[in-house]
């Protein structure tokens, strides 16, 4: 007699495996675990086989009867059902989310992508294998993408669960490039995700609270080699990663120049800093401390490996400066903020100095300057000027007259034009 849902429902287990048939080679095993699972019993060239089709209620009795009905045609036309689901199971792992989302990972890998920028993209991933890692890409549809966002966002990342879904469209066209898939769902998402608040990374620009917070820096009674890296930070505003992986090689004392690998540059370009005295100085007094390895910051667990990327951020909270007023990054704000207003220096030397890479691509193909011996002079006058502010009577920057600068137009590279520094800080790239 043919199976019912009622019956499938209402099957119990026993001590030893039991078989219902519903005929045609279908059966619901019913085990002694109370597990229900479907099978097509079924013969291929005179051996006896069985197919697994899943467990009840998740495969219903219709889908059952239809997969059964499915076996029985490849059987007509000669395939061994088995077989043939094996060989499918093959290229839906060779086309899931996963293998594509690793290829695209070591495409980005053989680009040249900085390893950091490599770890956060399989980290971001890592999020959404748990949902879509298994499933063959083509399958993958708007709403089994959302499902896999919202676990991110409902514990309120919510930039990691924007980041995350770029990082998932990438893999998408990635796929369709290679033939593999039609369509990008994350598309459609855009706006279905709660937008996070963006706050910038904290900051002093007042003249008069830089010149203490460079006060209680050099007061600091922490580590020796943290109060350098501040006042490295202060005198050179690097990124943070760039300066806690800095090693000795890279520093020439002779020609006063830290070269920084395009290994280690956000943008993947060697950078030069120039030295002013005064950082040489504090290399000169943190050799004697690291001096011995290669590393000019060193972690106390192993010589081998750069402090955290929080150790200077720590120092600042020590000395009592909240998240919300001081970061370690927030020095390059600083730099960028009061050199532009001075107005000594063109904004074009400013921003190679941040090793900031122009937006607009025309003017990028003509804007390749260096501006070198300007932004010699340019370290050396910051210096000096930090000097005054962490004396007690600074001499404050007055922008009252300065000069304006003037800058190529992205429409004539060769023109000049006048632009302000808000201007020029909407119109470059981000820290």
């Amino acid at each position: 007699m043919p199976l019912s849902d009622v019956k499938c429902r209402n099957a119990r287990p026993a001590s030893k495996l039991v078989k219902l048939s519903d005929g045609g080679g279908l059966q619901l095993w019913v085990q002694p675990t109370g597990s229900r699972l479907w099978r097509v019993a079924y013969r291929f060239k005179g051996k006896q086989k069985l197919l697994a089709l899943g467990s009840y209620p998740l495969i219903s009795l219709a889908e059952a009867r239809e997969a059964r009905d499915d076996a029985k045609r490849l059987l007509l036309a000669g395939v061994d059902p088995g077989k043939e689901r094996s060989l499918q199971k093959a290229d839906s792992a060779k086309d899931s989310f996963r293998s594509i989302a690793d290829e695209y990972v070591d495409k980005l890998k053989k680009e040249g992508r900085a390893d950091r920028t490599i770890s956060k993209v399989k980290w971001l991933l890592d999020f959404a294998y748990p949902i879509i890692g298994d499933k063959c890409i083509r399958e993958i549809d708007t709403a089994t993408t959302l499902a896999a966002l919202r676990r991110v966002e409902v514990r309120g990342r919510y930039e990691s669960a924007r980041r995350l879904r770029s990082t998932i469209g990438s893999v998408f066209r990635y796929a369709i490039a290679t033939a593999r898939a039609e369509t990008d769902p994350t598309f459609a998402l855009r706006g279905a995700l709660i937008s996070p608040t963006v706050t910038p990374r904290a900051a002093i620009t007042d003249q008069k609270a830089l010149g203490g917070l460079l006060r209680a820096i050099y007061a600091f009674d922490g580590q020796p080699t943290t109060r350098a890296g501040l006042k490295l930070m202060a005198l050179m505003f690097p990124r943070p990663g760039e300066l806690r992986s800095a090693e000795w090689e890279e520093f020439d004392f002779e020609s006063s120049v830290w070269t920084i690998p395009e290994a280690r540059m956000k943008m993947r370009r060697p950078h030069r800093i120039p030295l002013s005295k005064q950082a040489i100085s504090v290399l000169t007094s943190l050799r004697e401390i690291s001096g011995g390895g290669s590393l000019l910051f060193p972690s106390v667990r192993s010589a081998s490996r750069p402090i955290s990327d929080n150790t200077l951020n720590a120092a600042l909270r020590r000395m009592g400066y909240g998240k919300e007023e001081a970061t370690a990054h927030g020095f390059r704000a600083t730099a960028s903020t009061l050199l532009n207003e001075c107005g000594k220096w063109h904004p074009d030397a400013i921003e190679r100095q941040l090793a900031h890479i122009e937006n607009n691509d025309v003017r990028r193909a003509y804007a390749r300057a260096e501006h070198w011996d300007e932004r010699v002079k340019m370290m050396q006058w910051w210096a000096d000027y930090l000097d005054e502010l962490k004396s007690k009577n600074p001499r404050v920057i007055s922008i009252e007259g300065r000069r304006k600068p003037t800058r190529p137009s992205t429409l004539n590279p060769t023109a000049a034009v006048h632009q302000t520094p808000m201007q020029i800080s909407n119109r470059r790239k981000s820290y």
